[in-house]
């Protein structure tokens, strides 16, 4: 699995702010560990970090991407997600 950074540049206060996600989640929150990100600021499928947290990500192995290709793998997992939840919902409605 991979972690991704974003280039998106969003301010935030005094820092500039970009995202980073990763299709599995216990990757994400151990990047996040890693690079000093608390969980605190987990945004439910991505953190919203620092452009210093992003270097150490990115010197961390994270791999850099646009933010309209962050933006389209979020859209992807949603999709995902919603297909699992409703072929489930299926799987319950059918013994009935």
């Amino acid at each position: 699995m991979t972690v991704y950074v974003d280039d998106m540049r969003a301010p935030y206060g005094r820092m500039v702010m970009c995202h980073m996600m990763a299709a599995d989640l216990d990757e994400l929150h151990a990047m996040a560990k890693l690079i000093g990100v608390q969980r605190r600021w987990f945004q439910g499928d991505h953190y919203d970090i620092c452009l210093s947290k992003r270097k150490r990500a990115i010197e961390a192995g994270a791999e850099e991407v646009s933010a309209r290709q962050l933006v389209a793998m979020r859209k992807a997992r949603r999709e995902l997600t919603r297909a699992a939840l409703a072929a489930t919902e299926g799987e319950q409605g059918g013994g009935r």
